[in-house]
């Protein structure tokens, strides 16, 4: 199985940045897309960000594209969101997640709090 570990949440004002990293181990071999959703209260979990290993093609919710990057390092099974210029409406847990081609089909990090306030 895959296991996810997420860290670089915290507490932001408007405006600022934050990077997020998640190592994956375990079954790496099986993955063959990661990302990043978020959750914040009371709200579903949406996606934010998602790159498909092979052909490196990333997509972006609209509410973050041309703010928050997603990068990954094969060599060190890391993937990184740098978020910037960060609004109040992006505080929420946000979960590092994995598709997997054996079972099970998604694995997910245990969560880190983003939090954008003044």
């Amino acid at each position: 199985q895959v296991q996810l570990l997420e860290s670089g949440g915290g507490l932001v004002q408007p405006g600022g940045s934050l990077t997020l990293s998640c190592i994956a181990s375990g079954s790496i071999s099986s993955i063959y897309a990661m990302g990043w959703y978020r959750q914040a209260p009371g709200k579903q979990r949406e996606s934010v960000a998602h790159i498909m290993i092979g052909s490196n093609d990333i997509n972006y919710a609209d509410s973050v594209k041309g703010r928050f990057t997603l990068s990954r390092d094969n060599a060190k099974n890391t993937n990184t969101l740098q978020m910037n210029k960060l609004k109040p409406e992006d505080t929420a847990v946000y979960y590092c997640q994995a598709d997997n081609r054996d079972l099970p089909p998604r694995s997910w990090g245990q969560g880190t709090q983003v939090t954008v306030s003044s």
